[in-house]
């Protein structure tokens, strides 16, 4: 069965270009063009993945990528036609896992998409079991859980792997390119915001006194899982 793509856009040309372009590579499409008709068919055909435009009527794609990330992990890209960094951080913030400006090339759109399948595919293949333990700190890709001090979080699916990933590599420097190729999958097309959003948002829930780690920015590198010698 063909993976199927839900795609959200009042735009009714930009819906069709779109499906246009996936239904060439093998995907099948569903289809809204507002917010509510998205947040049901999300529910009724269970995508496998989720394009969402950010202003459409009834509720808007932030909204309804708020609602999914409630009760699924689906990789879902943003589209917008700002390109403002308030609406990309904002998106990425709720969940979303990749955004797009428009105009966008289609060619591209489809790129993206097939490395954020992959990399979806490969981690449901593998989570089974992952979970890393230090001082204060469980990371548990099984069930998905944070937990600090004995206290469980709500943390977004991205937010969770980017900090398995840097504390599965104690002490190891990574530049913000390769943590964009290890853990959304794909090379990034666009600037490298999208790691340090969602490296400001784990700090603000990794607040812990007396332990012997930190998320540490390495100037003019990229960041690392620092643990300290006990």
């Amino acid at each position: 069965m063909s993976t199927k793509i839900l795609v959200a856009d009042d735009d009714i040309n930009i819906v069709k270009l779109i499906k246009l372009y996936l239904e060439k590579e093998g995907f099948f499409t569903v289809t809204a063009h507002n917010g509510a008709d998205a947040l049901e068919l999300f529910k009724k055909e269970a995508p496998s993945m989720i394009i969402l435009d950010i202003m459409m009527p009834e509720l808007d794609g932030n909204r309804v990528c708020r609602e999914i990330r409630k009760s699924s992990d689906v990789p879902i890209m943003m589209l917008t036609a700002k390109g403002e960094t308030f609406d990309k951080v904002l998106s990425l913030e709720l969940g979303a896992d990749d955004y797009m400006v428009k105009p966008f090339e289609p060619k591209e759109l489809v790129a993206r998409v097939k490395a954020i399948l992959r990399r979806s595919e490969a981690k449901n293949a593998s989570d089974s079991g992952r979970i890393i333990s230090f001082d204060k700190l469980g990371v548990n890709l099984e069930t998905y859980e944070l937990t600090i001090d004995g206290r469980i979080l709500d943390i977004p699916p991205k937010e969770l792997e980017l900090l398995y990933f840097l504390a599965s590599n104690p002490n190891r420097v990574f530049t913000r390119e390769q943590l964009l190729e290890e853990v959304w999958g794909f090379d990034y097309f666009g600037d490298s915001r999208t790691v340090d959003v969602h490296i400001k948002r784990l700090r603000e829930k990794l607040v812990c006194d007396g332990v012997s780690w930190q998320l540490k920015t390495v100037w003019g590198v990229g960041y690392k899982f620092e643990v300290h010698p006990s």
